[in-house]
């Protein structure tokens, strides 16, 4: 599997290669300049595991370039490191699709503790995924449309809540069933039968 770092700053793009390469060798890390390089990545690559996006690229405008990686990679864990204050950004981040929001000046030691968490093969066993007993209606609603692989604009408009509130929910939800992700999430679902209940 592969990483994806987009950065049209060469030398940001270099550090945050490095902590992955210090986190884990083994990962193949593609460096791209602008959203456009993309879909060639993934042709050439296959879909990563996980992209680290900036906000601000040439060919993207404020949260642009968190939906249309959303678009192509669905499942994929998305985390964005930003110079812009997370007071700015991160909640439009967050709900075009964005897992995570890191600023830049948070330093190497916070932004490889966020990375680590989305490096999935690097999850202790006390941080391994949980089965609950029990899950809301709602829960499983949530899991089921993940499964069907809707965005939260679709979950809001099916569920006729704002995708604020959803977002809430999927919060809560990846907490109870301790992943990290969309694709977590979903597949925790499928592997544990969460879908059938």
């Amino acid at each position: 599997m592969s990483i994806f770092v987009i950065d049209d700053h060469p030398l940001m793009r270099e550090a945050v290669v490095m902590l992955l390469r210090r986190l884990r060798a083994s990962t193949q890390v593609i460096e791209l300049e602008r959203l456009a390089s993309v879909s060639k990545a993934i042709a050439e690559h296959g879909e990563p595991e996980l992209v680290c996006l900036d906000l601000k690229l040439p060919d993207t405008n404020g949260v642009s370039g968190v939906r249309e990686v959303r678009q192509m990679l669905p499942d994929t864990s998305l985390i964005v490191l930003s110079a812009s204050p997370s007071s700015d950004y991160e909640d439009l981040a967050r709900e075009a699709g964005a897992d995570a929001y890191v600023e830049k000046s948070a330093g190497a030691a916070q932004i490889a503790k966020v990375l680590r968490e989305f490096l999935t093969d690097e999850v202790e066993d006390e941080n391994a995924p949980t089965i609950p007993d029990k899950l809301s209606k709602r829960q499983k609603q949530l899991l089921v449309m993940l499964d069907r692989g809707l965005s939260n604009r679709d979950i809001a408009e099916q569920l006729q809540i704002s995708e604020h509130t959803v977002k809430v929910h999927l919060w809560r939800l990846f907490r109870r069933l301790n992943v990290k992700s969309r694709s977590q999430a979903s597949h925790l679902a499928r592997t544990a039968g969460l879908l059938d209940l």
